[in-house]
């Protein structure tokens, strides 16, 4: 067996699609869910390109907001995957909680860099 950062092979179906998924009480099947995934991830991909069109445009509070919910919705998504307390116990390990606390820094200095540097400048 290959050793490694990641090793897909080592993964099963049963560590991947969880029965713990956040969508459970629907009664969703894999496919369903796998759809789910898939339809987040475009979403808050398109979401997030329009929001960083807006940002060349000029319209700082709209790309605040479409590009966080863009960021967002791509990270719900994999709750039809895993769900979301999985993931939450896994972006909070010690190896990924310095990665998530950048993360949602991020998402809040976006907000900071529309909202408040927008206003000292004017």
């Amino acid at each position: 067996m290959a050793k490694g950062w990641l090793n897909l092979e080592a993964a099963t179906d049963a560590q991947m699609f969880t029965e713990d998924s956040a969508f459970s009480f629907l009664g969703l099947t894999r496919t369903q869910r796998i759809y789910g995934f898939v339809g987040c991830l475009a979403i808050g991909f398109i979401l997030s390109l329009l929001g960083t069109l807006l940002l060349f445009v000029g319209m700082l509070a709209s790309f605040a907001v479409l590009y966080a919910m863009g960021t967002i919705i791509s990270l719900v998504g994999t709750g039809f995957l895993i769900g979301f307390g999985s993931q939450l116990k896994q972006m909070f390990k010690p190896v990924r909680v310095v990665a998530t606390l950048v993360l949602i820094a991020c998402i809040g200095l976006i907000f900071v860099g529309a909202f408040v540097i927008k206003n000292d400048s004017s």
